[in-house]
């Protein structure tokens, strides 16, 4: 976001007059909402007065808030506006241990995101008695007060390891939750299990529920009122009967998915006790920390603007990540005898590439045409059959109403006449 500030020194209140041009993060979002997202200290109220006389104003022209703006444009914000309990955030300043360990976590930098590498043992949001967590160490990623605060988009339990996308922008925030609430992100988990899965490749599909009396901490299976839920899973080696590494990927994203579907088939997360209980620690050189880590995402970036031509056309690039092992995962993994090389962490279900958007518009267009001829089809079949039943209505009455008429004239008796009739009307 770029500001553009009137340099009209002549006229105090122009001078307060704020000038924004609108930048690739923006384009296409509509007017109130980029004020949510840049200037979140002005409320709706004030936006929509401002649009309905006039002080809002798109290169000059004026807009409503739910028009849409395109990149290169300039919004011109009249002065104040600010509602009194809508301050900007005060930001807590970290350590520089802290600053040193968000760093430290990052495997992966593009122009739209940050990816970390998260350790077990911290979580990803704040809550009752957590203050150490991911969220928490954005701020280092924070070099000038008017550079946005990164966010997250997904979330990985505490004990989880492995790949977690920080979001650089609001912007770019939005598209990443899309295509995570989408399913378009592909995730792949690796994990160490109890035993020895009956089928070595296959789907578990059990609806999960949150566990009553647990206050929402814990799932289970409910056939009966829970969500749809689906995981992929293979076996990628075994070590006798005691352990076996599998590759895990989510169909879908319950809370606690991966593991409550792997302690359903009887074969729990090494160090899962939530889930697993006491079966679920092994002894030996076997870490008790839990060993489910997030191996490698795949997803679209929104930077399809950028770049080149090609990428425009393509709807954009595809970013493919892999987080290295945390210590104690790496360690069981060699007690066990695993070789990490026997898996690249390769994607187990079938999915068709992502249409671009220039495909999109020609499906809807498309679908739009077929629907269009579909309903011609049906008022004309419409008509027919009403046409149809008009005529054979009129030609039955008719046939009704001259029988009787021929009858009359015929045989010529009066209702209640027992004789005097016409003997070629006698039946």
């Amino acid at each position: 976001m770029t500001n553009l500030s009137d340099n009209s020194a002549s006229d105090k209140s122009k001078a307060q007059v704020r000038q924004f041009t609108i930048n690739d993060d923006d384009d296409g979002i509509r007017v109130d909402r980029w004020f949510k997202r840049n200037l979140p200290e002005i409320p709706f109220a004030t936006v929509s007065r401002w649009s309905r006389t006039g002080q809002i104003r798109v290169d000059g022209g004026r807009v409503k808030p739910e028009d849409r703006l395109q990149t290169g444009q300039i919004l011109r914000v009249p002065p104040g506006g600010e509602a009194k309990h809508k301050g900007p955030k005060s930001r807590r300043p970290l350590t520089e241990e802290e600053i040193s360990q968000a760093r430290d976590m990052v495997i992966r930098e593009t122009p739209s995101a940050i990816v970390l590498n998260k350790p077990p043992g911290l979580a990803t949001q704040g809550g009752s008695k957590t203050t150490k967590h991911v969220d928490g160490l954005l701020d280092a990623f924070v070099e000038s007060e008017d550079q946005p605060r990164p966010r997250l988009v997904h979330r990985l339990d505490k004990d989880t390891s492995g790949v977690l996308l920080i979001a650089k922008t609001p912007g770019s925030a939005a598209s990443y939750s899309k295509r995570f609430s989408g399913r378009s992100a592909r995730k792949i988990y690796w994990a160490l299990v109890v035993g020895i899965p009956e089928v070595r490749e296959g789907t578990i599909d059990a609806p999960l529920a949150k566990q009553p009396g647990t206050g929402g901490e814990k799932m289970h299976v409910d056939e009966e009122n829970g969500q749809v839920a689906k995981t992929r899973y293979r076996v990628v080696e075994r070590a006798g009967t005691r352990a076996a590494w599998v590759e895990l990927e989510p169909l879908t994203g319950r809370t606690h998915q991966l593991r409550v579907h792997m302690a359903a088939i009887g074969n729990p997360i090494v160090g899962d006790g939530k889930y697993g209980g006491q079966d679920a620690f092994l002894t030996g050189a076997i870490s008790r920390k839990m060993h489910l880590h997030a191996r490698r995402l795949i997803i679209g970036t929104p930077e399809r603007k950028a770049a080149s031509e090609t990428a425009a056309k393509t709807g954009g690039s595809k970013l493919d990540v892999t987080a290295p092992l945390p210590d104690h995962f790496a360690a069981s993994m060699e007690a066990l005898g695993f070789d990490e090389s026997l898996s690249d962490a390769s994607p187990v279900r079938d999915e068709a590439p992502e249409r671009t958007p220039a495909e999109k518009k020609q499906a809807a267009r498309r679908h739009a045409k077929q629907y269009r001829k579909d309903r011609r089809g049906e008022r004309r079949g419409r008509t027919t059959s009403a046409n149809t039943a008009k005529k054979q209505a009129k030609a039955a009455a008719k046939s009704k109403g001259k029988a009787p008429k021929r009858a009359a004239g015929k045989s010529g008796p009066k209702s209640g006449s027992k004789s005097g009739g016409n003997p070629k009307g006698k039946r």
